[in-house]
């Protein structure tokens, strides 16, 4: 595993600095109206000129990027956010790093297992279209019957290995879903998205290591430092029995504590999408573990 993925379970510090270079190496001066210069021998912006951009001291700012013992205001935060044209969803994972960077070190502390309420359970079984509970770190905590007939051998799979960028960075995913490789790259910016909101979490810090070790592309995807926060997208799937389906996704938040979201996929109703679902449909009734379970730790 590389020192930067170490990074998530060692110095929340290191996390910020890596953020802010990897977001500052990628902004061209021309970009922000500086002229690009001759013989410019680093990546994108300079420190010096962000730190002017951002209206800090040069000094300031590079310890900062060295991940040291700074605790930058929400002000400070903010300009930076406005010297990097910053995404709302960047700002916010900005806010979050430098929040876990100024918290003092406290031991281990107890997190209980994500669980889903017997409620959601049951409205799983009403639901006619293909739904999902995922948990914070994108495992897969329950499902309905006719999510299950699209997920086929997933189910089977024991409970800590139920996770869509698991499933997604295995080696014939491309071959079920054409559009893998840009749903891996999401999904890998919403894991950094989670493990900024709470870091050292164990199950957190767990998967980036299975992760990094089964997989040689996530490590790369990991480095680049993207978050990502949708609620809403679209998944393109090859199922052996009912041929292509594109199928729109949306996420709604389960009651209470920030954790699990329902997701569930649909298609334009009497769309050629539509028939094949309701094909899909057909086959609830045949072998296998189509029924809502629950993640078990």
């Amino acid at each position: 595993m590389t020192d930067d993925l170490l990074a998530l379970s060692d110095d929340p510090r290191r996390e910020l600095a890596e953020f802010l270079r990897t977001r500052r190496t990628r902004l061209l001066p021309q970009d922000v109206g500086l002229e690009p210069g001759p013989r410019r021998r680093v990546a994108g912006l300079r420190r010096e000129e962000l730190a002017l951009l951002a209206g800090v001291s040069a000094d300031y700012y590079q310890r900062m990027e060295q991940g040291r013992d700074v605790r930058p205001s929400e002000q400070v935060l903010d300009a930076l956010a406005r010297a990097l044209n910053f995404s709302a969803e960047e700002s916010r994972h900005l806010h979050s790093l430098a929040a876990a960077a100024r918290t003092p070190a406290r031991g281990p502390r107890h997190r209980p297992p994500e669980e889903v309420p017997p409620t959601t359970l049951r409205l799983l079984h009403t639901m006619t279209t293909p739904t999902l509970v995922v948990g914070r770190f994108l495992d897969v905590l329950a499902w309905n019957p006719l999510a299950g007939v699209l997920l086929r051998e997933f189910t089977r799979l024991p409970p800590a290995e139920r996770n869509l960028l698991m499933l997604l960075l295995h080696p014939e995913a491309d071959q079920a879903c054409p559009d893998r490789a840009a749903t891996v790259a999401e999904l890998t910016g919403m894991l950094r998205t989670q493990t900024a909101a709470d870091p050292g979490h164990p199950r957190g810090v767990e998967l980036v290591g299975q992760l990094a070790v089964r997989s040689d592309e996530f490590p790369t995807l990991w480095a680049r430092h993207d978050v990502e926060e949708p609620t809403r997208g679209r998944m393109r799937i090859n199922h052996p029995m009912v041929g292509e389906l594109n199928l729109d996704w949306d996420a709604y938040p389960i009651p209470g504590p920030p954790g699990p979201v329902l997701i569930t996929y649909t298609a334009e109703p009497g769309s050629p999408d539509d028939e094949r679902l309701r094909l899909l449909a057909t086959l609830l009734d045949a072998p296998g573990p189509a029924s809502a379970v629950t993640l078990r730790p």
